[in-house]
C-alpha cells in the first residue's frame, strides 16, 4: 500500500477526542500520525497503521 506525506487516512478505532481522521507527517519503518481533532502526534509501526487502515480521506 502506497502512504505518502500529507495524505488523510482513517483508522480502525478513533482517538480519544472523539476523531478517526489522521494526517500522516513521516512514512517509513514508523509513521509520524497527527489526530485532525485535537493535533496529538504520535510515532507508530507501519505494520501497525496497515493492519488498522480503513480508508483515504479526501
Amino acid at each position: 500500500m502506497e502512504f505518502t506525506v500529507g495524505q488523510f487516512i482513517k483508522l480502525k478505532k478513533q482517538h480519544p477526542c472523539g476523531t478517526n481522521r489522521w494526517e500522516i507527517q513521516r512514512v517509513g519503518m514508523d509513521f509520524r500520525i497527527k489526530c485532525t481533532g485535537c493535533g496529538h502526534s504520535m510515532m507508530i509501526p507501519r505494520t501497525t497503521v496497515e493492519k488498522n487502515f480503513r480508508s483515504f480521506i479526501n
